[in-house]
């Protein structure tokens, strides 16, 4: 299995899980004299609901070099697992990914490869520092870094509310918020020190039960002006179903080694 077929599985393992309130479903709010924290406010308003999600996804990662592109099964527990199953033509058992807050897990079967750690691993691949709650984040459509724990400028334009990072740390944040719905569209990380840049997308929300997903999500990876693509579009997806997560580590697989 190339590489980016690993990183594809590790990915878009995270990206079924974006939803929005049942309130933020049925209003729109027209905000007067907006300001930073009025803004932000509202958003934390569409912080989603749910305890389990079983979801089809079929996503694709292109570096440059090549394209791949896959499909997979997910189930989900908020705030405790994330089960994945990746299949050949649906059919074929490839690979299999569960995550923890303090554990991931991965195997696949084509090289027979596994990791078994933190998320050093991921964080690489993203440029970025990842953990459990920073990817349930930016996958629940959802701020990577809270904003409560920063200072934000407000700019009110056509398409949405610019909230941008007035903190001077080492990584730049910018929000993008729907101006009624106060749904996330899009966000981005900058470090300037590390010629760094990540965008999160999300193009197009679908209401399903009371609830928003985003029926497709845009990665964007760029630094030292090399580009990568990860590109997510939902198939299916139910809620608040009863879910399981078998998960059994194989012997004699050869460990993916960071390097």
């Amino acid at each position: 299995m190339k590489q980016r077929s690993l990183i594809l599985i590790f990915i878009l393992s995270f990206a079924a899980v974006s939803c929005g309130s049942k309130k933020s479903a049925t209003e729109k709010i027209v905000l007067k004299n907006a300001t930073a924290n009025k803004v932000i406010k509202h958003y934390h308003r569409t912080e989603p609901h749910f305890e389990t999600i079983v979801a089809g996804l079929r996503g694709t990662y292109d570096d440059g070099y090549g394209e791949e592109s896959i499909s997979l099964s997910l189930r989900m527990e908020k705030d405790k697992v994330i089960w994945v199953s990746a299949k050949f033509a649906g059919l074929i058992p490839m690979a299999k990914l569960m995550v923890t807050p303090d554990r991931v897990q991965f195997y696949e079967k084509v090289n027979r490869q596994y990791f078994d750690g933190d998320f050093s691993l991921l964080s690489k691949w993203l440029g970025t520092e990842i953990d459990f709650q920073k990817l349930q984040n930016l996958l629940l459509g959802k701020a990577i870094y809270d904003p409560d724990k920063n200072s934000y400028e407000l700019s009110e334009l056509d398409k949405g509310y610019l909230l941008v990072s007035a903190d001077n740390t080492e990584i730049a944040k910018s929000l993008m918020v729907d101006k009624t719905t106060f749904r996330l569209l899009s966000q981005q990380l900058i470090s300037l020190k590390e010629n760094r840049e990540i965008s999160v997308v999300y193009p197009t929300y679908t209401r399903r039960n009371y609830f928003f997903f985003p029926e497709k999500i845009d990665i964007l990876v760029e630094k030292n002006r090399n580009n990568t693509e990860i590109n997510i579009e939902f198939r299916s997806f139910d809620i608040n179903e009863s879910v399981r997560f078998p998960f059994v580590m194989p012997s004699n697989y050869k460990e993916i080694q960071i390097k």
